[in-house]
C-alpha cells in the first residue's frame, strides 16, 4: 500500500520526501521494523520514539511519522545498512490518532464490518466482556475478545500486554475477526487506552459503563480526570458517538453519562433503572433471578456466584439487546459461561473451607469481594489475603488496608507485584489502614508462604479470599519476573496440607 493511502485522513503539518513510496508494514516499535516499514515515533511514558528513529532506519524503515520536523542530521544518523533506502518524514499534528487512522487504513477498516462493544469502568469490565462474548456466541456469532485476561480472535488467543490493545494490535485483531467471518468484537476499554487514543476512529454499537471508584490516580492525577477519560468512550473516539450506551445509574458517575450516545439504556437495582433484577436467589453454587428489561423478562441462571454479578449480568443483557440478540440466546449465553478466570473463582481440593481467587486490587473491589463472601459464609470467618502493587498509586494502599481490615476477621498481608519498590514500604503503607480499622492481621512477604499461612489458619466453614492477582500467572519483583498463579499455588498447597478432591479410599 502506498504511504499516501495509509495516511488518508491524517492531519499532516508538512512532508519531506516522496509520498508515493510502497509500505510493507506499519509499526510503532523500532524492534518490529522490517524493510519497507513506516515507523510512527510516539512519545511514550518512559521513552520518546524520536530517539529510536536511527534504529528504525537502520532496520529498513522507509518513512517516519512524528510530531516534530526532521533533524537536519537524521539521514546521517542512520546506519549504513539503510543509506540507499528512499525515506520520507511526515510531521503530523497528533501522532497517536494518526497511528490509529493509519492502522485502520492499512488493514482496510476492519471495524466497519464488525459490531463493536466497549466496556469501561473501574470494576466488572472483564466479567461483563466475557458475558457479552458468551451471549454472542450462543447466538451463533463469530467474535473477538480483548481484555485483561486474553486477546482472542477465531485464529488465536494471546496473553495481553495491556488491557486494551494498542492501535496497531487492535486493527490487526479486528482484521483477523473479519477475515474469519466474524461479526462482533468485545473490548475492555481502559482509561489509559482512551487517553492514548488507541480506539481513535472506532465506532461502537454499544458502550457499557460499569462503575467508577478510586483507581489509577497515579496516572490521571485525580478522580475527575479519571472520569473524563472514561467519558471519552461515550463522546465518540474520533468517530460518531456509540449507537447505544448501557449505563449503571446506581453509580453517580453513570448518571452523568446519560444522553451522550445515540440512545441510553440504564441498568441497576434502584433509581428506576430500565433493566433491573427481582426474585434474586444466591447460593454457593448459583445465582438466579429474573431480569426486567424493556424487551420483556429474562430468566437468569448463572454459575457466576456473588451479588456483584447481578450488575455485571444486567450490563451484559443491555449490551446484547442493543445488538439485537434474542432473549432465548441471552439466557443460553449466560448459562453457558461457567466461570471467568480469576473472578471469584473457586479453588477446591476437598478442604472444609472455601477458597476464592479474585482480581480485586483496589479498596472498592475488596469491599465488594468481602461483602459477597460475608453473604455466603454463614457462621464462618473471612480470611483475606492481599497485597498492593508497587509503582502504583500509594494513596490506594491505606484505603485497601482499611477496607480489608474492617470487613475481614483476619487479614494476611503479603506482596503482590512490588516491581521496583521495596515490599516493606508497600506493607507499611497498607498497615496504616489496617491499624485504623483495628484489624487482626498477620504479615508474610513471601506470597506462597502467606497463602499456606492463611490455609493453616482456616477452619471448617471459613472463606479464604486470595485477592489481587486473580488470573495473573506471574509475579514482578525488582530484579525478575517469575511464574506465580494464586490458583495453581493454592491447589498445590491444599494437597500438601493433606486435602485431596478425590482421596484414595485405600
Amino acid at each position: 500500500m502506498k504511504l499516501q493511502e495509509i495516511l488518508a485522513g491524517v492531519e499532516i503539518v508538512q512532508t519531506w520526501g516522496p509520498a508515493e513510496i510502497e509500505i510493507e508494514t506499519v509499526e510503532c516499535d523500532s524492534r518490529d521494523i522490517v524493510s519497507g516499514s513506516v515507523f510512527f515515533a510516539l512519545q511514550g511514558v518512559k521513552t520518546d520514539g524520536i530517539q529510536h528513529v536511527p534504529e528504525a532506519i537502520a532496520r529498513g524503515a522507509v518513512a517516519i511519522v512524528a510530531e516534530t520536523p526532521p533533524n537536519q542530521n537524521w539521514y546521517e544518523s542512520a546506519a549504513p545498512l539503510a543509506a540507499d533506502s528512499p525515506k520520507s518524514w511526515i510531521q503530523v499534528v497528533a501522532p497517536r490518532p494518526a497511528l490509529a487512522l493509519a492502522a485502520a487504513n492499512f488493514y482496510r477498516h476492519p471495524s466497519r464490518d464488525l459490531q463493536l462493544v466497549g466496556v469501561t469502568g473501574t470494576n466488572g469490565k472483564t466479567t461483563v466482556s466475557y458475558l457479552v462474548d458468551s451471549i454472542l456466541r450462543a447466538a451463533g456469532r463469530i467474535t473477538g475478545l480483548a481484555g485483561t485476561v486474553e486477546w482472542r480472535t477465531p485464529a488465536r488467543s494471546r496473553k495481553p500486554r495491556n488491557t486494551t490493545p494498542d492501535a496497531l494490535e487492535l486493527q490487526r485483531m479486528f482484521a483477523e475477526v473479519r477475515d474469519a467471518g466474524g461479526s462482533s468484537a468485545v473490548l475492555e476499554v481502559s482509561s489509559h487506552s482512551l487517553m492514548m487514543d488507541r480506539l481513535w476512529g472506532c465506532h461502537f454499537a454499544a458502550a457499557v459503563f460499569t462503575n467508577l471508584t478510586h483507581d489509577h490516580l497515579d496516572f490521571h492525577g485525580d478522580s475527575e480526570n479519571y472520569f473524563l477519560a472514561k467519558r471519552r468512550l461515550f463522546e465518540g473516539t474520533g468517530a460518531d458517538t456509540p449507537d447505544v450506551a448501557i449505563i449503571n445509574t446506581d453509580d453517580s458517575r453513570g448518571v452523568a453519562l446519560k444522553g451522550l450516545a445515540g440512545r441510553t439504556v440504564t441498568y441497576g437495582l434502584r433509581n428506576g433503572a430500565q433493566i433491573t433484577a427481582r426474585k434474586v436467589q444466591l447460593s454457593l453454587d448459583r445465582l438466579d433471578f429474573t431480569a426486567n428489561t424493556p424487551e420483556g423478562p429474562i430468566e437468569v441462571r448463572s454459575s457466576l456466584i456473588a451479588r456483584i454479578n447481578i450488575y455485571n449480568i444486567l450490563a451484559a443483557i443491555g449490551a446484547a439487546q442493543a445488538l439485537g440478540i434474542s432473549s432465548s440466546d441471552i439466557e443460553q449465553g449466560i448459562r453457558a459461561l461457567e466461570s471467568v478466570p480469576g473472578r471469584f473463582q473457586r479453588v477446591n481440593e476437598g478442604q472444609p473451607f472455601l477458597v476464592i481467587a479474585d482480581y480485586a486490587h483496589a479498596d472498592d473491589a475488596l469491599r465488594n469481594l468481602i461483602a459477597t463472601a460475608r453473604e455466603l459464609v454463614g457462621g464462618g470467618r473471612i480470611i483475606t489475603l492481599f497485597g498492593a502493587g508497587g509503582n502504583r498509586d500509594r494513596g490506594t494502599r491505606p484505603l485497601m488496608g482499611e477496607a480489608a481490615g474492617s470487613l475481614s476477621d483476619l487479614v494476611v498481608l503479603t506482596s503482590d507485584n512490588p516491581r521496583t519498590e521495596d515490599p516493606a514500604r508497600i506493607i507499611n503503607d497498607v498497615m496504616v489502614g489496617l491499624q485504623k480499622a483495628n484489624a487482626t492481621y498477620l504479615i508474610e512477604l513471601d506470597r506462597e508462604r502467606a497463602i499456606e499461612l492463611a490455609f493453616r489458619e482456616a477452619r471448617a466453614g471459613d472463606i479464604v479470599l486470595l485477592a489481587g492477582k486473580g488470573h495473573e500467572n506471574y509475579q514482578i519483583l525488582k530484579d525478575r519476573t517469575f511464574e506465580f498463579d494464586d490458583r495453581e499455588v493454592a491447589h498445590r498447597l491444599l494437597r500438601k496440607i493433606g486435602f485431596a478432591k478425590d482421596p484414595d479410599p485405600s
